[in-house]
């Protein structure tokens, strides 16, 4: 299990004022955080979980995965079992086509690290399996030199994957275990995998925020943990140096440059991150790591809102003991909570409804009927489904988190068959917005995703509209019938 000791922030050189500045700005400014934790000289200054997120949860990374990724490769360097000027065709001799261009004959492993295989457009993911992802991979044309054009590429990243488990034998996962994830005290983390039973690589690494502080903490320790080098000094060094101008970017912080799967930052910072909010930045000059997870659409904007409010807080000695500025962000961090939703537990149409079962037209979350029961504290809502009976206690004013073979799955989730098994934790608030209006706010708190389920009573029917709070592809879910 990974633990680090934790302290005052004023003693490690840091205002608690200055840090409960930058949390009442997330809580303002920025949609959703989910978590956050401040580590200063390897001792964990500030953390906390808006509810209904809980420290225990691991979150899905993401893209923050890719670091992960690029640490497999650079052991693997230094175990002498590959170069990362080794051509990508070396390894999938059998995948390549017929006549490879001279730019993917080019193509190195050092280029997937740095986004510059020469794409310019990111190879699309193949649907079913007449196609492997290697092969799609390799059959895309490639219209640059590589190490010529910078293009964000998750799938040149899987190919890192595919690289490590060709050479290994192992995937991506299990090479890490002994090497990077048991000195960590992570313990068999979940990640996503392709059809081929390839670990993703570019996302798909689900971690607790403060395993992901233990992984930024490691590269601020240029690899060193417990006394231990367990990653090379020299592969955090050129991992996290600038191998690929990104400067066209629209985005301050996507413009500083990219290394080896990681971003340069402002402020000779360098960070991991995800989409909709997953960080973990790592700032040497200030010896501090700070880890963000959310569900948000703006990235920009809370980078921007920590180097305007914690940057400047950084000191290089302990400060004078503040115990009531101390005390007001103790107070803050343990009462951290995205707000249910609110609005009446009961009016003139819940007698009529509740107990109902109503069978629902097709859809895309496959549930074949719901049933209401409403109650003064929490509704029961029962879901039938092929995976069996999927019941959601509601919380009137409050969360209440339950475990279920249920999320209402992004596309970008649904190449992985384990999704649709998994057990998730859902945390579910609801109320009556109106006398024929039930809504029902889902967040899956293990990952981004918010979903708003409204439930419109009409007679013997109801209609069901949803509508998720980020995503890549379409937010909002057809309307749903049902009698």
């Amino acid at each position: 299990m990974t633990t680090f000791p934790r302290g005052v922030p004023e003693a490690q050189g840091v205002s608690s004022r200055a840090i409960l500045a930058l949390v009442e700005a997330f809580d303002r400014e920025v949609t959703a955080v989910h978590s956050l934790m401040l580590v200063r000289h390897g001792i964990v200054i500030a953390e906390g979980w808006w509810k209904p997120y809980r420290a225990t949860d691991p979150h899905v990374l993401f893209s923050l995965s890719k670091s992960f990724t690029s640490t497999a490769i650079g052991l693997l360097v230094h175990e002498g079992r590959l170069s990362i000027d080794d051509p990508i065709l070396k390894f999938f001799p059998k995948d390549a086509p017929p006549n490879p261009s001279p730019a993917l004959q080019a193509m190195k492993v050092r280029h997937l690290l740095a986004m510059s295989t020469g794409h310019t457009t990111e190879p699309a993911i193949p649907n079913g399996n007449a196609v492997t992802w290697v092969q799609a991979f390799l059959r895309a044309p490639v219209d640059h030199m590589p190490g010529t054009h910078f293009l964000y590429n998750s799938i040149a990243t899987y190919m890192l994957s595919a690289v490590v488990q060709t050479v290994t034998g192992e995937c991506l996962t299990d090479y890490l275990q002994p090497r990077l994830f048991t000195p960590l005290g992570i313990k068999s983390p979940f990640w996503e995998k392709s059809p081929q039973r390839i670990d993703t690589g570019g996302w798909g690494l689900m971690l607790t925020t403060e395993q992901i502080a233990a992984f930024g903490q490691l590269y601020l320790q240029k690899g060193v943990w417990n006394g231990k080098q367990v990653i090379p000094e020299a592969w955090i060094d050129i991992a996290t140096s600038i191998h690929t101008d990104n400067s066209t970017n629209e985005s301050i912080d996507w413009q500083q440059g990219y290394g080896f799967q990681f971003w340069r930052c402002r402020h000779n910072a360098y960070r991991g991150d995800g989409a909709f909010g997953q960080y973990c930045i790592i700032m040497p000059d200030q010896d501090a790591v700070l880890v963000i997870t959310g569900g948000l659409d703006n990235m920009q904007h809370p980078l921007n809102l920590v180097w305007e409010h914690l940057l400047p807080a950084f000191q290089p000695d302990s400060l004078p003991a503040d115990s009531q500025a101390h005390a007001a962000l103790t107070d803050k961090l343990a009462n951290l909570q995205i707000p249910p939703i609110t609005g009446a537990s009961t009016n003139t149409t819940t007698a009529r409804v509740s107990g109902r079962s109503y069978t629902l037209e097709n859809n895309l979350d496959e549930i074949s009927a719901i049933c209401f029961n409403f109650g003064e504290k929490e509704t029961t809502v029962t879901l039938t489904m092929p995976r069996g009976d999927q019941t959601l206690r509601v919380g009137h004013g409050t969360w209440i988190t339950n475990s279920a073979r249920w999320m209402p799955l992004d596309e970008s989730m649904r190449t992985d068959p384990r999704y649709f098994a998994q057990v998730w934790q859902v945390a579910a608030s609801g109320a009556w917005t109106d006398d024929h209006t039930f809504v029902i706010k889902t967040w899956w708190t293990e990952t981004p995703f918010e979903r708003t389920i409204t439930c419109k009573f009409s007679g013997d029917g109801v209609t069901i509209d949803q509508k998720g709070n980020v995503g890549f592809g379409p937010l909002r879910a057809p309307t749903i019938r049902g009698k």
